[in-house]
């Protein structure tokens, strides 16, 4: 099962979206409820990799609760230090989540994502960036060769933002006493913004592990009036989900899935009904004219990324 389950949705009521739909998350004890349940038939559908963060709301929380059902082995959990979420579950929040890469929110941090051990095996950088130092904080990176020895987990990053590949170039070559610190890559990646291609290969080559996110473009990869020029792409997202007999998200998971080879493509799903939909990705392969139909939709990576800045969170 290449399919890992993410779970910003299931850990807050908003998230950014390209999709305007009005739900009533003012029962939070309803939203947890939902949110259990889906996990569970993330694991029994055959998901079992988890990717959270305290930046996702109550996600580790939630996530370290159903845990406590299991006793499974096979499960891994992938979560990440640097966000701190500050919406408090209003859905009129001007400010959702905070950046801090300092070495004090990592070891505040990890003191309670710490609680996912054993099924705690990645712990990751959230959005590492050129601009917060992250990558030359001595401290920092000497703090998480030390949770790799000690707990035997993988250090990794997660990356977003028009510099993704120049991020993870700078990362492969930091060593901490002699060797490479970096063992997982989590990174932005969509028939929309293909970047990452740039770089998979020698990713691959060093034995990095890939993660995929957003693979759906926030939203942008279903019909929508909002960008009339991407009218051609809803077209032909349209004439091969016919044919697949899925829905677009299949078709754009697939995508990810075929084109880096050996990755993890997470699954956004806030419910139920969207990871059976997401899952459907299993049921059929892409033929090389369709992906290379898909490649066609690449845009430039700044255009990309000045339009998901303009996405709101609902």
């Amino acid at each position: 099962m290449k399919l890992g389950l993410g779970t910003a949705a299931l850990g807050r009521p908003q998230y950014i979206n390209v999709r305007l739909e009005s739900c009533d998350n003012s029962d939070l004890e309803i939203f947890k409820k939902g949110s259990f349940n889906t996990l569970e038939e993330a694991y029994n559908l055959g998901i079992r990799y988890f990717d959270t963060a305290p930046g996702y709301g109550l996600a580790e929380e939630l996530l370290l609760e159903w845990l406590q059902t299991k006793e499974d082995s096979s499960i891994v959990v992938a979560t990440k230090w640097g966000y701190t979420y500050t919406a408090n579950f209003n859905p009129d929040a001007k400010v959702h989540e905070v950046k801090e890469h300092s070495l004090s929110k990592l070891k505040e941090q990890w003191n309670f994502s710490k609680q996912l051990l054993p099924y705690l095996k990645v712990y990751q950088i959230h959005s590492a960036t050129l601009e917060t130092g992250v990558l030359e904080n001595t401290e920092v990176l000497e703090y998480l060769a030390f949770l790799k020895k000690e707990f035997n987990v993988k250090i990794g990053l997660t990356t977003t933002g028009t510099n993704q590949v120049e991020v993870i170039k700078k990362a492969l070559d930091i060593l901490v006493d002699g060797t490479p610190i970096f063992d997982i890559f989590q990174v932005t990646y969509n028939f929309l913004d293909q970047s990452l291609s740039e770089v998979s290969k020698e990713l691959i080559s060093k034995n990095k592990s890939i993660v995929i996110k957003e693979a759906l473009a926030n939203g942008r990869i279903f019909s929508n009036k909002t960008y009339p020029y991407y009218k051609e792409m809803y077209t032909k997202l349209e004439q091969i989900s016919k044919k697949h007999n899925v829905g677009v998200d299949a078709i754009s998971l697939k995508y990810c899935e075929q084109t880096i080879t050996n990755a993890i493509v997470l699954s956004g799903a806030s419910n139920i009904n969207q990871l059976k939909e997401n899952l459907k990705l299993n049921d059929f392969s892409l033929s090389t004219e369709e992906i290379e139909t898909l490649n066609t939709f690449k845009i430039p990576t700044d255009a990309y990324w000045t339009e998901r800045k303009q996405l709101e969170w609902n």
